[in-house]
């Protein structure tokens, strides 16, 4: 980026969030903390967040440059299939919103492994509490910091380094982060998510405008005879490894732990004023979520088309190995900015991915250092003042943020982001998955069946990915990951269910404040009046995304 302009509002914006995210957290902290104590108003905002602000919240800390890049990457690699990420989460959304929003405020948690513990035993939370802040270090910030970096250092080279991009924006994230916790994470997210949006929604209209409309899409597709690129479900044996089912089984594994039992994704949640704000909140992140596939992955599907008919020149992110040319497309958003975009529109664009790198970080921080704080410090140091679990959460946030740069090379020897980013997460969350799902929907289940479906699920899936990247011809390592993750949920939730039966104690249920006695009881809560109710807005919903997969299957 040798554009002085551009280097402008890069630095201009940098330094309006940073002072935002420092502004928030002086003025709130002492009143959040005079109204339910300083550590309830430092890890969850005093319960203070209204349902605008919880959509905006989850939809930036889940949009992170991981996504921006990865998801134009994919686009161009394969068209819009790996949209079915961003729609299919609208399900799992509504599952929060219905089924376990509800519970965890009326449980009264400040983390999910708290959640585990009061439904099921220690062992539970103290396992969950692990592989949270492991995936919260790898999954949300290591990834989020390898994309980021390749961005800042390719516009800027005279870095000379990926580290000295990542450890510049870890340090300002980590300012107001660290000193402001979770209020100071929420209002700079909503600034993040317009921001975001504004930058996204630029580089889409402009390749556009570039290629002649989204009819010129149609054109060319036809013209390649590629038109299958523009479908969201693919047809069995597809090579993407992402048939149609695959997707339907497999994403609500990913899903579930993702929206509904990740610390990083549901703290936005706990932070609610009350369930019809959690709801709703949820609910509005998943209309949000219909923007990804036409502002991040149809760019990536619109340079694809640019280049085949000689509008954009990818011969930077080309080389020759074994006598072939081979394409690295990680970055091929960064190319589109710098030959599609004017100066100054190349800067704001830069801002956006700025915005969704800090805001996915500042997130997952606050989730860890909210983890470590309640669930670990507190445990084992009983009788700690709310000043020493802030100071410790704090401590813990910078040591995070050491681990996940050094994971950086780890995690680059992936030859498409997102396929890595998901292929982690699918061995990882289906024993969280089924413990979160039985609990909520099945009083029965006991502390046991979850405790050893948790370790005995957590060690299959970690066995099983290890196992198919040291021996990779082995016929594991043919199944996609998609169904992989069903296979495993499989597995989980029949060991559940055994372990259940024979453990269970006659007569014995859980709390009804941890889990719903029948399942239907989530519809017949009340909910605000008029079109604003959750029921109608879930049905609404799901109407909607019915239409959008019917046109573009």
């Amino acid at each position: 980026m040798n554009s002085l302009l551009d280097l402008l509002v890069v630095a201009g914006y940098l330094v309006v969030v940073v002072t935002l995210g420092l502004v928030v957290s002086l003025k709130s902290r002492s009143r959040a903390a005079q109204k339910n104590g300083n550590a309830e108003g430092y890890f969850l905002a005093g319960h203070s967040l209204s349902w605008p602000i919880i959509g905006m919240a989850l939809f930036a800390t889940n949009i992170s440059c991981v996504h921006l890049v990865s998801l134009a990457q994919a686009g161009f690699d394969s068209g819009l299939l790996i949209g079915n990420f961003e729609w299919m989460a609208a399900l799992t959304l509504i599952l929060l919103a219905l089924f376990f929003a509800p519970i965890y405020l009326r449980s009264g948690v400040t983390t999910l492994p708290d959640y585990l513990e009061k439904r099921y035993d220690r062992s539970c939370r103290d396992w969950l509490t692990i592989l949270s802040i492991a995936s919260a270090v790898i999954v949300h910030i290591g990834f989020a910091f390898l994309t980021g970096g390749r961005m800042i250092t390719y516009f800027i080279p005279e870095l000379g380094n990926i580290y000295v991009a990542i450890i510049f924006i870890a340090a300002l994230t980590g300012v107001y982060t660290i000193v402001g916790g979770l209020i100071a994470v929420v209002v700079t997210e909503t600034l993040q998510t317009v921001v975001l949006l504004i930058g996204s929604t630029i580089i889409t209209v402009v390749a556009l405008y570039q290629l002649g409309g989204f009819g010129a899409v149609m054109e060319k597709l036809s013209e390649l005879n590629e038109m299958e690129r523009l479908s969201m479900l693919r047809p069995a044996g597809d090579p993407s490894g992402m048939s149609w089912y695959a997707v339907l089984l497999g994403y609500p594994v990913l899903g579930i732990w993702y929206w509904c039992a990740d610390q990083t994704i549901v703290q936005r949640v706990l932070g609610a004023r009350d369930a019809n704000h959690a709801r709703t909140g949820a609910l509005f992140c998943a209309v949000l979520k219909i923007f990804p596939v036409f502002i991040f992955v149809l760019p990536g599907l619109v340079a694809y088309l640019l280049f085949k008919s000689g509008g954009l020149d990818i011969s930077a992110l080309q080389t020759v190995h074994d006598g072939k040319m081979v394409t690295d497309s990680k970055d091929i958003l960064a190319v589109m900015i710098e030959q599609l975009l004017p100066t100054g529109l190349r800067g704001l664009v830069m801002a956006a991915l700025l915005a969704a790198l800090m805001s996915t970080v500042a997130g997952a921080l606050n989730s860890i250092s909210t983890l470590v704080s309640y669930d670990l410090y507190a445990r084992f140091a009983p009788g700690r003042s709310d000043r020493q679990l802030i100071a410790v959460g704090r401590m813990v946030a910078g040591l995070a943020l050491l681990v996940s740069i050094g994971l950086v090379p780890l995690l680059d020897m992936y030859d498409s982001l997102f396929v890595g980013l998901n292929d982690i997460i699918a061995h990882l969350a289906p024993s969280i998955t089924c413990v979160f799902l039985i609990g909520v929907l099945l009083p029965a289940a006991t502390a046991a069946s979850a405790r050893w479906t948790l370790w005995l699920g957590s060690a299959l899936g970690v066995g099983v990915f290890v196992f198919n990247k040291l021996v990779p011809d082995n016929p594991l390592a043919a199944i996609p990951f998609m169904l992989m993750a069903f296979l495993l949920l499989v597995v989980c939730v029949v060991l559940q269910l055994v372990l259940t039966y024979l453990t269970r104690q006659p007569g014995a249920t859980c709390d009804g404040r941890f889990a719903w006695s029948r399942p239907s009881l989530a519809f017949r809560e009340s909910g605000w009046p008029g079109l604003a109710d959750y029921r109608i807005l879930c049905v609404l919903l799901v109407v909607l995304y019915c239409s959008l997969y019917w046109y573009f299957a």
